[in-house]
């Protein structure tokens, strides 16, 4: 029942609405645009601002209810000081997204933005738009009653701008980006008793619609592939367990593809490895890898652009039952290793070392992307700001990185090496699933590390896709971090 946004873009003056956003830097410099509309109001702008404290920074507001001589609601100088058509874009988004929350609480439902056109350029103007609908995004679905019972039920929102023909453009491509990452948001909010195995396959086989292929295999074809170890991990939960493959098919033929592979856990447990009771409400997200790459294909499947792309996701539950897997079982991975698992609570690896090389074997690709909720170590060393990063082929983790810079989605890259690929070798099996105490994020890539032999690949490990803090664009307890990313990534290096 949450409140609908809608987002136009315009040239200036055609827009309409309610409430009027004009723009100012600290020096209250208007816009020809801008200055129209305030001197209708009689007001002195720099003597109001001193009373209020207004400053003009970017983030900053200053409204003015029912202003005389306009037949507006609400008019609000919006701070820009800071922003300059240079500035990185996430920048743009922010004052997208910070611009919203001033808006959703207002009683009229209609806004114009005049926007300064030697601030904003076209790229600009779209980022502005993609920061109001991230913000914008509440997961209140399962909400049968509205705490803010005097907002409007739709908000429309015109930002006019001289570029307005290539802003909506713009805005179009840019758009493609924010439905992915709020597609992923979705399926990692949902609680687990509503979004199972089967019920994330039926969401991923929505993208068909959109001009993705979609195949699903079931554990009878996953047990002839020999994909014993993300088996072992399901064989506790009554939910079947699922290897969802999704193919982008707009390259040549015979064109080698990118591919994402996502760690799919819809609830973990931990097994009989059982976590404790505290926070394991959630481990709804623990299939955030997923998530994020269903959301990137969610995000190719709508942009449509000229090369072929993979996206492949074991989907499992981790329970416990009378069949649950038990520490110190050995299990056989698709690539015929064999593996120790010594705690059923280390899954995560386990359903990417068969899904890695499925997709590895299978469709040859350029490189891998493994997306994954992987290690509670991974949170510890970066918190929240930082995925952490592990490569076998620097170009593939500079590209990466560049990217996290660019979209401010970020990466830390961790060392990797053959002292701690040592700290996974097992006495009874080929390998083990947990390395000790120490580099618990390390040793986790490290074995995934066994199961890409020599295509180029990278593991982020996604401390960020769930319980981050609050940001200008993001207030969602599940981020959808990872499609911009490696979206931008894409953009960048392979079309």
């Amino acid at each position: 029942m949450g409140q609908t946004l809608t987002i136009a873009i315009a040239e200036h003056g055609k827009g309409t609405g309610k409430n009027i956003v004009i723009t100012t830097n600290a020096d209250f410099d208007l816009t020809a645009n801008g200055k129209a509309i305030w001197e209708k109001t009689g007001l002195d702008l720099k003597k109001l601002a001193e009373a209020a404290k207004f400053k003009g920074k970017s983030g900053s507001y200053l409204p003015v209810l029912a202003p005389q001589n306009t037949d507006a609601d609400l008019l609000l100088v919006a701070g820009t000081d800071g922003l300059a058509k240079d500035s990185p874009k996430h920048e743009f988004a922010a004052f997208g997204g910070k611009l919203i929350d001033q808006l959703s609480s207002r009683p009229g439902n209609t806004t114009r933005v005049v926007l300064d056109d030697e601030i904003f350029d076209a790229a600009s103007v779209a980022e502005a738009a993609a920061g109001l609908k991230l913000s914008h995004y509440r997961f209140d679905k399962y909400k049968t009653k509205n705490k803010d019972d005097d907002r409007a039920s739709e908000i429309e929102v015109t930002l006019e701008t001289s570029y307005a023909k290539d802003a909506e453009a713009a805005h179009k491509d840019r758009d493609c980006v924010t439905e992915g990452t709020i597609f992923a948001r979705d399926l990692v909010n949902e609680p687990a008793n509503i979004l199972g195995t089967l019920e994330f396959a039926d969401a991923v086989n929505g993208l068909e619609k959109d001009g993705m292929e979609v195949e699903l295999l079931d554990e009878a074809q996953m047990k002839k592939l020999g994909m014993g170890a993300l088996l072992g991990v399901a064989q506790g939960s009554v939910r079947p367990p699922r290897l969802a493959i999704m193919k982008w098919n707009g390259g040549a033929k015979d064109e080698a593809p990118v591919a994402f592979v996502g760690k799919g856990v819809v609830f973990d447990s931990g097994g009989l490895s059982i976590k404790p009771a505290g926070g394991m409400e959630d481990m709804k997200g623990d299939m955030g890898g997923a998530g994020a790459v269903a959301g990137l294909m969610k995000t190719i499947s709508l942009r449509k652009p000229k090369i072929n792309v993979i996206g492949v996701i074991g989907l499992v539950e981790n329970m416990l039952d009378a069949n649950a897997q038990r520490p110190g079982d050995i299990v056989t991975s698709m690539s015929g290793q064999t593996i120790e698992v010594l705690n059923t609570d280390a899954e995560g690896r386990l359903v990417l070392a068969d899904a890695l090389w499925y997709t590895k074997e299978t469709f040859k690709p350029k490189f891998m992307v493994n997306l994954a909720t992987l290690t509670g170590a991974n949170l510890v060393a970066l918190g929240n700001e930082h995925a952490g990063l592990f490569s076998n082929d620097d170009r593939l983790a500079e590209h990466i990185t560049a990217a996290g810079l660019e979209t401010n989605e970020k990466v830390w890259r961790f060392p990797m090496g053959p002292a701690y690929d040592k700290l996974i070798d097992s006495k009874n099996a080929d390998m083990k699933n947990i390395g000790g105490r120490w580099a618990g994020a390390i040793t986790a890539a490290q074995f995934l590390k066994r199961f890409v032999g020599e295509t180029k690949w990278a593991h982020l490990d996604l401390s960020t896709a769930m319980g981050a803090p609050a940001t200008a664009v993001n207030k969602s307890w599940a981020t959808g971090f990872g499609v911009y990313l490696l979206d931008q990534m894409v953009r960048n290096h392979y079309e």
